[in-house]
């Protein structure tokens, strides 16, 4: 008999905005907010997955979290880190200096699909510092970024 697997632990990111997934702009978002939906995501990978999920408007707040989460207490138990950074995947070079510098395993996450969107939101800074990127596949896009985790480590 196989030994049981220890549950990964993901983090996931999101930045400015973010928190009103479900409320603003429903027709690009959708209707649910974030907040159900991760409750949902992590009800279905327990056992496999543990999400610690994070969300701030502020691109500082943003980068003290990845360095805690790469170098901080616990930063050994940290699997994955999935990222949603808004409109700062298109603009900051901070943020994807941070996701360099830390050891794990980044996937970039876009609720939108950013290429059939404006022209300004069609380059990220930060998906060449991350493994891949999912992009315009709605919330599934973070259930299928812990599922490559998943899959990663099997």
């Amino acid at each position: 008999m196989r030994p049981k697997k220890k549950a990964l632990k993901i983090y996931i990111l999101n930045g400015p905005n973010l928190n009103l997934v479900g409320l603003r702009e429903p027709e690009v978002y959708g209707y649910v907010t974030l907040e159900a939906y991760f409750t949902e995501l992590g009800n279905s990978l327990a056992g496999r997955a543990e999400l610690v999920v994070f969300q701030s408007n502020s691109e500082g707040a943003l980068i003290d979290r990845l360095h805690e989460i790469g170098y901080g207490e616990g930063a050994d138990n940290a699997d994955g880190v999935v990222v949603n950074f808004g409109g700062l995947s298109h603009t900051s070079i901070a943020l994807a200096d941070a996701l360099r510098a830390i050891p794990q395993r980044v996937v970039e996450v876009h609720i939108s699909n950013i290429y059939a969107r404006e022209g300004f939101r069609q380059n990220s800074l930060t998906a060449a510092a991350s493994a891949g990127v999912v992009t315009g596949l709605g919330l599934e896009g973070y259930g299928l970024a812990c599922g490559w985790f998943l899959r990663k480590r099997d």
